[in-house]
């Protein structure tokens, strides 16, 4: 290689256009027994064609030995050409001007000199033709094909590692020390079998290099790097937790320093173990003591006792709970109590015991008591996390007590007769013993008969006696339509002012006691409930049947529909008059709409019609005592579905309000008919009187909703439409004239209706062929009273002029005695 150097310094002082230069790597090199080794061989700057050949020697002292040629496939040396048959030894061209020396597995006898040489391709000898690497060294001849002399041997670890412990993984190594070869350690953990994680490594040289994940961590202090000797180091892992479970492993390597770049030469990886971190949640243990049982006015005790195995850096945040939900108090793990009220005290007994003290308790600290602990544990960097919750198994605490007794009764003192009549119930409390100062609060409950699931609280007074609606009940509580009263100290009462269909079902009346408690409230102790009592009308039911008639078939879109609703009705007092609704159904399953309503004053409204367009053609009107009559004109293809009637009977008892008394659905009556894609059209007719001319004039048409419009005419003949069926028009001309002859079109425009909508989209306007129509005109039967009329008016003209001109002649141009002119002057005149 330094006379490779050399020559390239002579060719670039002399100025030489080309100098042929053969490298290969620098030497000496390293390399261990066992290893692959390749040599690569470069020549540039030469002559000849592109593909230049090599060889490759082996020199040990003043011996050659031939290893492989490009050109010669018998170049190779008899004692290396099995190592080159089995392909031990090869060269593989990795270019036209690179090629490469491979050895699978280096032996120590391949310590030597190798020489790189190409034939001279030139039209000039300059430059060098081969180049040299050593791999050995070049003072003490030591080979430089080590042994494999590398030795990893780890410490054992802890197996089982507590959450939040710490564990150390010590990697100790041994090998054959040798100038230039240089050690390096990686501490790795393996989570999965596709999941390898680097740690630390230290080397080759000098510096550390940290893992991306786990940066952080070395720089909180919970991961450090324990420098031993040259060949011994180890890492400390503090603050373990769950996800640091897995395989860690220890790898060393050698490496050389080639060209001014690390070249790996050897590597060993060992497992130091599977680490398994056991989660405090597994080992925590929070424990109440047994239950127990307490008179009114004692105190309770209970003591929490807390473990945890393995940990040190640990705190403790405990919560007394009641019955899993109410909060009694909490204990900070930095020992500040929060959530306690004056009557409950909460000590601290030790680091890992508690203890909660209930004095003076009642009937209301009964239940079941737990105690809920959560683990913090402490990291190197300083911060806490919670590692791990844990509620204790409840202890129950019952406490005796002798609370008050009584009976409650509920009766009707007052029944209605009719729907819209009062009802009075009346809840009395009998027997009462061991009241005391307690006091009583009423609530009124309601239960359909025919719907067990329906109802709930009417009303109630609690123990201020302040009443409170039920949430079914709010609006008629607060109208004062129902009442709810104390008349005596004993002695609730409930009434319905106006009595409702919906009222009829089961009663009953819950009595509570309230007593004062040892924190100054007033607390419920007990309750009792009256038998339930049916309450309904002493008449009969009011019954109302409807049944609802088709007057009037459509059969296509823009037809008229007819529909009666007729009522049948039972029970009904005097008086009771009825409202009707119209409701529409897209199909059986589809939800209903209101079309229109007439209440009970008979006033007409259109509900959840929106077709303002079409407001005129809805009608509903009452045609009789119980019946009335709905009428749809124009229909749409969007009101096809399943019409109905619900109809209710109302009452105005005392001059109120309006009260229903029974209600009732019709049967469905159906509107259908065929109409293709629910598409509707809108359909115009054109004349041009003179053939193939563009100018036409518009005689009539037809929207989508079945209006026709007509253009004025000065004619005597007339134009009118008819459908004959969904999709079939016709124009008539009436009293044609011959002004009505020419070329006729039409034009349609289909209104296609959304899906699931009663939006329509408009499709492009189609146009029909032209048709002609000729106007035979009667000429005879046209012409003959003209010509009759003509020919008397000529005859009697004619005969008056004649007679006109006699009689001017007789009498403006009579005879006269003159002198007869001389010849002279007749001659004269002639002349003249």
């Amino acid at each position: 290689m330094g006379k490779a150097r050399a020559l390239i310094l002579l060719c670039a002082a002399l100025g030489l256009c080309r100098c042929r230069l053969v490298t290969v790597p620098r030497g000496p090199l390293l390399r261990v027994e066992g290893q692959p080794l390749s040599l690569r061989c470069d020549v540039e700057d030469y002559e000849g064609p592109r593909e230049q050949e090599f060889e490759w020697k082996v020199i040990r002292e003043t011996e050659s030995m031939n290893v492989v040629s490009t050109f010669d496939d018998k170049f190779s040396d008899r004692s290396i050409k099995e190592r080159v048959s089995s392909g031990d030894i090869s060269m593989s061209r990795l270019g036209d001007n690179v090629v490469e020396l491979r050895i699978k597995e280096a032996r120590i006898a391949d310590s030597a000199t190798y020489r790189c040489s190409t034939t001279s391709t030139d039209s000039v000898y300059s430059g060098n033709y081969d180049a040299d690497v050593q791999l050995k060294d070049r003072v003490k001849l030591d080979d430089r094909v080590l042994s494999r002399s590398l030795l990893v041997v780890p410490d054992a670890v802890n197996r089982v590692i507590p959450e939040g412990g710490s564990f150390r993984l010590v990697c100790n190594v041994s090998y054959d020390l040798m100038e230039g070869i240089h050690l390096s350690f990686t501490w790795s953990v393996i989570k999965g079998p596709s999941l390898s994680q680097d740690l630390l490594t230290v080397g080759p040289g000098v510096g550390v290099m940290v893992g991306s994940g786990v940066t952080q961590r070395y720089a909180d202090g919970a991961m450090r790097l324990e420098l031993g000797n040259g060949a011994s180091h180890s890492v400390v892992l503090s603050g373990a937790m769950p996800d640091d479970q897995g395989m860690y492993t220890c790898t060393a390597r050698l490496w050389t320093r080639e060209q001014g770049t690390w070249k790996r030469i050897q590597e060993k990886t060992v497992e130091m173990g599977d680490v398994t971190v056991n989660p405090a949640a597994n080992s925590l243990s929070v424990e109440v003591l047994k239950d127990s049982t307490l008179s009114s006015g004692e105190s309770l005790i209970l003591d929490c006792s807390v473990t945890v195995d393995g940990l040190t850096s640990v705190d403790l945040e405990v919560t007394w709970l009641l019955n899993d939900t109410r909060v009694l108090a909490r204990s900070g793990r930095d020992g500040v109590l929060s959530g306690a009220s004056d009557a409950v005290e909460v000590r601290r007994l030790g680091k890992w015991d508690f203890q909660l003290k209930v004095p003076r308790v009642d009937t209301t600290d009964a239940g079941f008591y737990s105690c809920k602990a959560i683990v913090w544990i402490h990291h190197s960097s300083g911060r806490w996390y919670e590692a791990a919750e844990k509620i204790s198994a409840p202890v129950r605490v019952r406490v005796i007590k002798h609370n008050p007794d009584f009976t409650v009764v509920l009766s009707s003192t007052l029944t209605a007769k009719f729907s819209g009549d009062p009802t009075d119930l009346e809840c009395k409390v009998l027997n009462v013993s061991n009241l005391h100062s307690g006091r009583l609060g009423v609530s009124w409950l309601f239960k359909d008969g025919h719907d067990p699931l329906t109802g709930g609280t009417v009303a109630s007074l609690d123990e201020n006696g302040t009443l409170m609606p039920g949430k079914s009940y709010a609006s008629r509580v607060e109208a004062g339509l129902i009442t709810v009263t104390r008349v005596e100290p004993y002695t609730f009462k409930l009434r319905l002012l106006h009595t409702t269909n919906e009222d009829v079902g089961e009663y009953s009346c819950g009595v509570t006691v309230w007593i004062q408690s040892m924190h100054e409230h007033l607390k419920m102790t007990t309750e009792i409930r009256s038998p339930a009592l049916k309450v309904g009308f002493t008449n009969k039911s009011p019954v109302l049947g409807v049944v609802a008639q088709r007057l009037r078939e459509v059969t296509a879109s823009g037809s008229t529909f007819e529909m009666s609703c007729r009522a049948n009705t039972q029970n009904l007092p005097p008086g009771t008059a009825l409202s009707v609704v119209v409701l529409s159904e897209a199909s059986i399953s589809s939800s209903s709409r209101k079309l229109a309503s007439l209440g009970p004053e008979m006033v007409l409204k259109l509900e959840d019609w929106t077709e303002s367009a079409r407001r005129d053609g809805l009608m509903l009107i009452k045609t009789s005592k119980t019946e009335f009559q709905f009428r749809m004109s124009g229909v749409q293809v969007t009101d096809r579905g399943f019409y109905s009637c619900e109809m209710k009977a109302w009452s105005k008892p005392s001059g109120d309000d309006w009260m229903e008394m029974a209600r009732g659905v019709s049967n469905k009556v159906q509107i259908t008919f065929e109409h293709r894609d629910d598409v509707a059209y809108e359909v115009k007719w054109f004349l041009s009187r003179l053939k193939g001319s563009s100018r036409v004039s518009l005689l009539a048409g037809v929207d989508r909703w079945g209006v026709v419009h007509k253009t004025p005419r000065n004619d005597s003949s007339d134009c009118s439409l008819e459908r004959l069926g969904p999709r079939k028009f016709t124009l008539n001309i009436h009293s044609a004239q011959d002004s009505d002859g020419g070329e006729y079109h039409c034009t349609v425009t289909p209104w296609i209706q959304s899906t699931g909508t009663s939006v329509r989209s408009q499709l492009p306007e189609v146009t029909s062929k032209k048709i002609s129509l000729n106007v035979k005109f009667a000429f005879w039967d046209s012409m003959k009273l003209p010509l009759l009329y003509g020919m008397c008016a000529s005859v009697t003209v004619g005969v008056f002029s004649l007679v006109l001109g006699l009689v001017c002649v007789h009498c403006c141009f009579r005879s006269t005695s003159s002198t007869p002119r001389s010849r002279a002057k007749l001659l004269e005149l002639e002349m003249d």
